[in-house]
């Protein structure tokens, strides 16, 4: 004999099937978040990682291969070639997206084992807290220093300065 109960939709019985009650979570199981957004943050922010991972991959290797493979290898990467390659606003744009892409690329990663890892509400908000606020002085510190480096500051003492800021017999800067 079989019996027949309501299946848990509410829609056509089932012979033969048992009920099944909503699963209570263990005591010691990792936090869930259970708060319903409408938003697409994560679906954006897991998009973000993706196409970030994909143009850094180009950036860093575009970056490896000028200063280690052409030239003269590593022997040319000094204070000179780091001044030379930032003279150009191409090279500045380049290591400007690389800083913000890899901040940011970072960050969110560091955001989402936050997410995963940290059970309590205060100390979530502290850690991300702290990874938003490293991120951003990272970012506005090493956007000011590519666009405001300056090799051969005015006034500086000589023997300080690298030999390309020599100045010529008519004490003029080289270059």
């Amino acid at each position: 004999m079989t019996t027949t109960v309501p299946a848990p939709s509410g829609g056509a019985s089932t012979p033969g099937t048992v009920p099944q009650s909503p699963a209570i979570s263990h005591p010691r199981s990792p936090y869930v978040r259970n708060k319903p957004t409408r938003s697409n943050y994560e679906m954006y922010a897991w998009v973000f990682m993706r196409l970030s991972g994909t143009l850094l991959v180009v950036l860093i290797f575009g970056h490896l291969f000028v200063n280690l493979m052409l030239g003269e290898g590593i022997e040319q990467v000094d204070f000179g070639f780091v001044a030379g390659k930032w003279a150009s606003p191409f090279w500045q744009v380049w290591d400007l997206a690389m800083l913000w892409l890899a901040m940011l690329h970072g960050t969110n990663g560091v955001r989402t084992i936050i997410n995963d890892y940290a059970t309590k509400t205060a100390v979530r908000l502290w850690l991300k807290g702290f990874t938003y606020a490293a991120c951003v002085f990272t970012i506005v510190l090493g956007t000011l220093v590519i666009f405001t480096f300056d090799p051969c500051p005015a006034g500086a003492d000589p023997a300080l300065v690298p030999a390309m800021c020599a100045t010529t017999s008519a004490g003029t800067p080289l270059g």
